[in-house]
């Protein structure tokens, strides 16, 4: 019988999404989430745990091995402060690691790529505040290392 208590971690339907994009990732069913999603690999700044984060792809450069992700949270974002302190990790693709190091758009840079001409689709379908506009997420740029191999069937071309 029910105690009438939520679950730890949220509702289940909410529970099951939370954890399905890590899932697909570590069985190896990652090309299922169309290139939209990366696995980032991650320790931690003050612990120096291993963490691992999904996040959605605001762009990728193919020929050149550039994803754009943002942190929804800003600049306060754990993994984003992570990156800040370790800025050179992996990032998991489809079914391909990639060595990367993790660059910080100035504030220029930044408001270009959001006052482009087709801001990313995670952006314009943002939750609207009444409390007045909301600031541009944080970006971070993942470039990869030396060696880079150009992922096949996923993003052979710029996402926006």
């Amino acid at each position: 019988m029910s105690s009438g208590h939520p679950r730890p971690g949220g509702s289940p339907p909410r529970h099951l999404a939370e954890r399905l994009p890590p899932f697909l990732f570590r069985v190896g069913l990652a090309p299922v989430l169309g290139g939209r999603l990366l696995l980032l690999h991650h320790t931690g700044r003050v612990t120096g745990r291993y963490y691992r984060t999904v996040l959605a792809v605001l762009d990728f450069d193919a020929p050149e091995g550039r994803w754009t992700v943002a942190a929804a949270g800003g600049d306060q974002a754990d993994w984003y402060r992570n990156l800040r302190t370790h800025p050179k990790t992996v990032v998991q693709y489809g079914n391909r690691h990639h060595t990367v190091n993790a660059r910080f758009p100035d504030a220029v840079e930044s408001e270009a790529a959001w006052a482009g001409p087709t801001p990313p689709a995670a952006w314009r379908n943002r939750p609207r505040s009444t409390a007045g506009p909301v600031p541009a997420p944080a970006l971070v740029v993942l470039e990869a290392a030396v060696g880079y191999r150009r992922p096949r069937g996923l993003g052979l071309r710029r996402m926006r």
